[in-house]
């Protein structure tokens, strides 16, 4: 699919609407039906004539994507939801219950080919990537389904968002919208593996939405053995870009960092990894403090890719020789990989059957 109506824009909307001689007015209504009551149905647009509405299911026809199953972990703070688009494409997003509010992981494609040795979203290559309305339709569709208020999203699930480029930026134009889910820039965090090009188009575009890197390696020799791009791309080549990102924008970036037993883990990896980020990306931001920032991530099990998580004691001497070289750094809170929820674990497995997967609510 290349295009849906979730995708249109009001400008877009009042343009179409123009064009079949009605009142362009009649957008922003449509729209509020679409981005903010999160309509499944043009029937649902009660304020709009019988003859209109018609109309938009021959011409626009309206799919919102549909729960087909929902996994939730024991202490009811994460929900993995299988998501069925138009064409029958499945991907999973993630809602996490945090302090802070609900926060969802959305997938950007069906599918990755970037081809990351630890992760489960690659194994079975690319189907196709997603339109900004079947991104936005995760959102409204968990919504809609949990009768909930969603106030965070990270573009983290299954995908390369960058290898999406245009989709997900119309995506986060239109996520911060106010007339539709008007939610803040600084609520937002896009995560890539690593493309240059698309860093530094990212920063030009000075969007205000976090960016996080999924590094995983402070060099390219060990890089290059967990993620295919690294092949491509080296870590010169990424930590230019992610210089000129944070100097042109003045925004932290977020380092991902997977700890892999025996394999990234040593007190020699974290200094290597000190060094690096300070290299390149040393000095405080214009708010003061770094311009990077390190999320330690212990491996979540997948059971084709064979890694092992390190013991708590090497975390804990990885996390304190960065503290001692002064690199801000924290160890993410682990959810969801009881259910296969968890970063590297997304991958839109239909079929199973589990104690905790709920029926549908429809």
């Amino acid at each position: 699919m290349s295009f849906d109506t979730l995708s249109l824009t009001m400008k877009e909307w009042k343009a179409y609407l123009d064009r079949i001689g009605e009142k362009p007015y009649r957008a922003k209504s449509i729209y509020h039906w679409l981005h903010q009551k999160h309509a499944a149905s043009y029937d649902e647009m009660t304020d709009l004539s019988l003859s209109l509405r018609e109309r938009l299911k021959k011409e626009m026809p309206l799919y919102l994507p549909k729960v087909d199953q929902v996994q939730r972990s024991e202490d009811g703070s994460v929900s993995k939801f299988l998501v069925r688009l138009s064409d029958d494409k499945a991907v999973e997003c993630v809602l996490m219950d945090y302090r802070f509010g609900l926060s969802l992981c959305i997938s950007s494609q069906a599918g990755c080919r970037m081809g990351c040795r630890f992760c489960a979203s690659t194994l079975a290559g690319l189907e196709r990537s997603l339109t900004a309305g079947e991104m936005l339709g995760q959102i409204y569709t968990v919504e809609r389904y949990e009768n909930c208020h969603i106030s965070h999203v990270v573009v983290m699930g299954c995908g390369e968002p960058f290898d999406n480029f245009t989709q997900v930026m119309r995506f986060l134009t239109m996520i911060n919208d106010p007339d539709g889910h008007n939610m803040s820039v600084r609520n937002i965090t896009v995560s890539t593996c690593g493309l240059p090009d698309k860093i530094r188009e990212f920063a030009d575009l000075k969007t205000g939405v976090t960016m996080a890197v999924s590094l995983h390696a402070p060099n390219d020799q060990t890089r290059s053995r967990i993620m295919k791009v690294a092949k491509a791309v080296s870590m010169k080549d990424l930590m230019d870009a992610c210089a000129y990102y944070a100097h042109t924008t003045n925004d932290r970036i977020t380092f991902e960092y997977l700890l892999i037993k025996n394999l990234n883990d040593s007190k020699a990896d974290a200094l290597e990894l000190a060094h690096l980020l300070e290299k390149n990306l040393g000095g405080q931001s214009p708010s003061g403090g770094k311009l990077y920032h390190v999320n330690l991530i212990p491996v979540n099990p997948v059971k084709e890719c064979g890694f092992d998580r390190p013991s708590e004691n090497t975390i804990r001497v990885f996390k304190e020789t960065l503290e001692m070289c002064r690199v801000p750094v924290t160890r993410r809170r682990e959810m969801g990989s009881g259910i296969d929820a968890a970063c590297g674990q997304l991958r839109a497995k239909t079929g199973r059957t589990d104690r905790h997967t709920n029926p549908s609510k429809e």
